[in-house]
């Protein structure tokens, strides 16, 4: 296989930008479906959307793979969830993907999910390319989303197309490179018709050229040579400059058209192929588990394997597991050692991936992302030829800002449901299950209501058990707010050796340079900092990390309201022990109790997850809007109003938006949208706070 010519990208954007419609008629003109499907309205809904929910909701919920031809390339797509209650699934995606290309709403421009999105992508170094969707909307404006891609991103954003005609008369796009105009004819937008760019726009289609190649003289001192000797300067020149600007991530250049309307799609798979990286123009790294070293993986099948398996499903042939192969080759049959548990799994049954059909496959090499069936392993493990050879680094997943209780509605049915539960959270790294030590009643918590009510259907659907659940309950943490120094002793005598443990430090909030300090050590930034700065051996090291685990104990429950205490730094000074009364259970307990005593002197207050929410309304409501979200306790950040659509920018407290998409379409008879992401956890108003307490006692009381 020719590893220049295959392409691993990724689709990634806003909610209801159009990526699942753009995905359909890639796989369209690419000759893959021989009907086109759309997300909403009759018809079976789109090839990529293939869980009955989605096609129900109109929404993507999981990433649906699929590989494509397109003039001798091979691509492997992923179709992403644009919701933000399913970002986990754009991780999983990102993080084995070469390129990206992300859709903008040609009316909404960058928008907050696009910013999500824009932060995963930088996270994993993905190359990407812009495309500005739904050029047919009234209120259609590509240069003003170029602009936002500008200023909101911080992205190098550069046109490379120009809109002929716009909203019900766009037409098609002029080509800034080939500086030709493309329309598109055919039933269906099949047949690309390259045309003289129209007289109107001669004069702006050399404007924005000249713009364009002054964007990539930065980029290229060979091009900036010519741009001032005023040479001519070829397609392929333009191409290259292009293509290594992008695979550097310093570049986005920006196309344009209508996936709906069947206009400029083929240009778009045309750039793909273009500008974004093959495997082997990539870097990856792995991680040397014996030497903790870094290791540079290349893609190449005749080297040791290195395969990453990022995301599980089950289905009735049982479970299927989407594989990135970095380097090396899998074969049908061969045995392979998961790097975590170590042990050496059979791979039986090797498929090729269309949303989900499936193709036998016998073998895959380096640069493949294939679906392996019949191994059992976790999302983010690591395959390879021996044991303890390479790990990747893992999948980023936030934590869980929302639960409920579930249970049977029949007691019969709790085996089914544990097994569900059980099944969700090994495919989700974001859903989680526990069970409540006060109320012995079955938790589920995730990324947002509507993350868990997918999950609620689904059992029902797939596994024919109706359950009743509670009311959503947030995730509430506790923080202290002023430092406190402490000088604890503990002296226990109970015939034979006792117990004896003193420390001496300070308790205080976590500040911006203790987390600072935790990134520059390596480690990974928790809530909990723990400084030793004991000397001369006051306290022999070897009771230090039983000190740190006392502390660390006590934390899982605060003393306000019994939630997770968050954002502690512990610095220990000083101490004293005892030669045979000193032990780790001594310092342990030594801690346990200082925190007891001690934690509640910090001033401890509760805090509540605020969410970044966006709505979308026209804007006759943008009043009663703005009036609805001040009386939920929120916070406007910023208005702004467009052909008639105000968008708004609020920050909320999670626990007031329970409902709100109810109470959102009834005061806009409808019309109004939104979407919200977890912005930071604060502190809750004292009155509230006070009522949350009392919940919890009752509730304390109820369950004892």
């Amino acid at each position: 296989m020719n590893l220049a010519k295959v392409r691993n990208i990724g689709i990634s954007a806003h909610i209801d930008s159009g990526k699942t419609t753009l995905s359909e008629r890639i796989l369209f003109y690419a000759g893959r479906i021989h009907k086109i499907e759309d997300v909403r309205g009759g018809g079976d809904g789109a090839t990529m959307d293939h869980m009955e929910l989605e096609k129900e909701r109109g929404i993507t919920i999981t990433s649906a793979a699929t590989y494509l031809s397109w003039k001798e390339h091979n691509i492997n797509l992923i179709d992403t969830p644009g919701h933000v209650d399913f970002t986990v699934e754009v991780e999983r995606s990102l993080r084995v993907l070469d390129g990206a290309i992300l859709v903008l709403c040609s009316v909404g421009g960058v928008q907050s999910q696009s910013m999500t999105v824009d932060r995963q992508m930088k996270r994993y170094n993905v190359p990407r390319l812009a495309f500005v969707n739904k050029m047919d909307r009234t209120g259609a404006d590509p240069f003003k989303v170029v602009k936002q891609v500008r200023d909101k991103l911080g992205a190098d954003a550069v046109l490379f197309q120009i809109p002929i005609g716009k909203e019900d008369n766009f037409k098609g796009v002029v080509d800034l490179v080939s500086m030709k105009a493309y329309y598109n004819d055919g039933e269906k937008g099949e047949v690309v018709r390259v045309d003289e760019i129209p007289e109107d726009l001669k004069g702006p289609a050399e404007d924005y050229r000249h713009q364009m190649l002054e964007a990539l003289s930065m980029y290229d001192d060979g091009l900036m040579e010519k741009m001032l000797g005023e040479e001519e300067i070829t397609d392929e020149e333009i191409h290259k400059t292009t293509r290594d600007a992008v695979i550097n991530q310093a570049f986005t250049p920006v196309f344009m058209g209508s996936a709906f309307k069947n206009k400029a799609v083929q240009p778009l798979l045309d750039a793909v192929i273009h500008y974004l990286p093959s495997p082997t123009e990539v870097s990856n790294y792995g991680m040397n588990p014996e030497s903790q070293e870094r290791m540079k993986l290349e893609a190449n099948a005749k080297k040791p394997l290195v395969a990453m398996g990022f995301k599980i499903t089950d289905d009735e042939y049982g479970q299927l597991t989407y594989t990135r192969i970095y380097q090396g080759k899998v074969e049908k049959g061969g045995a392979y050692f998961n790097q975590r548990s170590g042990k050496k799994e059979r791979f039986s049954r090797l498929v090729r991936m269309h949303s989900n059909k499936r193709e036998e496959i016998d073998s895959a090499s380096a640069g493949d992302i294939i679906a392996v069936m019949g191994i059992d392993c976790a999302s983010g493990d690591t395959y390879c030829d021996g044991l303890n050879y390479c790990t990747l680094e893992n999948i980023y997943v936030a934590d869980p800002v929302i639960k409920m209780s579930i249970e049977p509605k029949s007691r019969d049915n709790s085996d089914k449901l544990s097994k569900a539960l059980q099944r969700f959270r090994k495919e989700d790294p974001t859903f989680h299950v526990f069970t409540d030590e006060e109320t012995n009643e079955t938790i589920i918590a995730g990324m947002g209501e509507l993350h868990l009510e997918v999950y609620v259907e689904r059992i029902r659907r797939e596994y024919g058990v109706e359950v009743t659940v509670g009311a959503p309950k947030v995730s509430y943490r506790e923080s202290g707010q002023q430092p406190y120094d402490f000088d604890h002793k503990r002296k226990k005598q109970t015939g034979g050796s006792g117990q004896y443990g003193h420390i001496v430090g300070t308790m205080r909030p976590m500040s911006e340079a203790d987390r600072a300090a935790i990134e520059e050590a390596g480690g990974e930034v928790g809530e909990f900092y723990f400084e030793d700065k004991v000397t001369g051996g006051r306290i022999p090291k070897e009771y230090i990390p039983a000190v740190k685990k006392g502390f660390e104990e006590m934390m899982e429950k605060g003393p306000v309201a019994g939630y997770p205490v968050v954002g502690l730094t512990v610095e220990l000074l000083d101490g004293s022990y005892h030669d045979v009364d000193s032990s780790d259970m001594a310092f342990k307990l030594t801690a346990r109790e200082c925190f007891r005593e001690y934690f509640s002197r910090m001033k401890p207050v509760l805090l509540e997850p605020i969410m970044k929410m966006e709505i979308e309304c026209p804007e006759d409501f943008q009043g009663s809007v703005v009036g609805q979200v001040s009386s939920k306790r929120g916070m406007i950040v910023e208005t702004e109003t467009n052909n008639g659509i105000t968008k708004i920018i609020a920050e909320v407290p999670l626990a007031e938006t329970f409902g709100y998409s109810n109470d959102l379409r009834s005061q806009t008879q409808g019309q109004g949208t939104f979407s919200m992401e977890f912005e930071k956890y604060a502190p809750v108003p004292s009155n509230i706070q006070e009522e949350i307490v009392e919940a919890r006692r009752k509730e304390a009381g109820n369950a004892a």
